[in-house]
């Protein structure tokens, strides 16, 4: 049986058609199970009931498996998927008084072993499906809004309002490490049919995947996040070891190639604040030097401290006096506020439960060993 939640809208239309059915079909299923949360056939009631019986005896509505669900002080909430064979994901959702947004993992663990993420230490286990990368969008809306959390009237029907209203692929995982599934997932977000949400609401964060930016710039433009950490090579070879293969020139100048098909007017430069280690002045200075001719904005974030980690968050004053640094350069400049650490929701944090299939986590305190020496 396939698993519906694997298709987007063009799938979806193949799935009917193989099934003797018309095209329209597939724009019903979709509301039904995006709009409306839907897992049941039976319950698709503007469906015929021959249909309804053609779909159970091939498909199912599957989504991954709630495991474990925990709303921290501030009111963040972090849900625990299973994935199957022992492993599970973690997906967090941040509510503020206009807006509600979703952090949606990727895949099972990560490859690329950023020496400063929760996630990168715990391995690599494989690439979630399309379906569990939308089953964590599907979830969220299911359950936010059975408790009333609707965070923005969107003028629908309340059985089809949204609570989750902006998505970043910020989880666990690279997510252009698996594009074909991740594009599946985008296409669900953006459709009036689904999800609804604007290519400006939605945004996929990368580690400096290259030739990913390029194809996702062709195939599924939406809001362009770097997690850039470093304003040299040699300290991000470090930090982010992809940056040995695309180093940072590289990077930047895909990220100049994607500007004029994203939906918004710049890229956002995701910077790790680490005591002693990127948070100097100089480097401040030197991060100026490195974008001042990319429309950007950059997001300190304070590291948020996870066992064994290695680092310390930067100290308040040295935050300020970095943000300060950008911000007279004319780089518009952002502190992400820390949300969900009580319950290690927060950012780098996410962890899981993650089979490693890879030498990661040997190679990773390998790197930890030359970098403190």
């Amino acid at each position: 049986m396939v698993n519906l939640l694997d298709f987007n809208e063009t799938g979806l239309i193949r799935f009917c058609q193989e099934a003797g059915e018309k095209p329209y079909r597939a724009k019903q299923l979709l509301r039904w199970m995006h709009q409306f949360g839907q897992s049941e056939f039976a319950e698709m009631s503007d469906l015929a009931k021959g249909f309804r019986s053609k779909l159970a005896a091939l498909a199912m509505i599957q989504p991954p498996t709630i495991v474990s669900d925990h709303t921290a002080s501030d009111g963040t909430r972090k849900w625990l998927l299973s994935t199957g064979a022992s492993n599970a994901v973690e997906m967090v959702f941040i509510p503020e008084p206009n807006r509600g947004t979703l952090c949606v993992s990727s895949q099972v663990g990560c490859a690329l072993a950023c020496s400063f993420c929760s996630t990168g230490r715990q391995g690599f286990n494989r690439n979630l499906t399309a379906a569990e990368i939308i089953g964590q969008l599907w979830w969220a809306n299911k359950l936010l809004r059975a408790n009333g959390d609707e965070a923005v009237s969107t003028g629908e029907p309340a059985s089809a309002s949204r609570a989750v209203t902006n998505v970043v692929m910020m989880g666990m995982g690279e997510p252009l490490a698996n594009f074909d599934n991740l594009v599946i997932a985008l296409d669900l977000m953006l459709s009036d049919y689904a999800y609804g949400l604007s290519r400006r609401r939605v945004t996929v964060s990368t580690s400096g995947l290259v030739p990913a930016i390029d194809r996702l710039r062709e195939r599924c433009p939406v809001a362009l996040a770097i997690s850039l950490h470093a304003p040299n090579d040699a300290l991000r070879d470090h930090l982010v070891p992809i940056n040995k293969k695309y180093p940072i020139q590289t990077l930047l100048a895909a990220c100049e190639r994607y500007l004029p098909a994203a939906p918004r007017d710049f890229v956002t430069f995701e910077y790790v604040m680490l005591d002693g280690v990127n948070d100097s002045v100089e480097q401040a200075r030197e991060l100026v030097r490195l974008v001042r001719n990319i429309p950007c904005k950059l997001n300190l974030i304070p590291f948020n401290g996870f066992t064994a980690s290695g680092y310390r968050r930067s100290k308040t004053a040295a935050i300020s006096v970095f943000r300060d640094v950008l911000m007279q350069a004319g780089i518009v400049t952002t502190v992400r506020k820390t949300r969900g650490d009580d319950i290690d929701a927060a950012c780098g944090q996410l962890a899981g439960q993650v089979q490693d299939k890879t030498r990661r986590t040997r190679v990773r305190a390998a790197i930890d060993t030359e970098i403190t020496g």
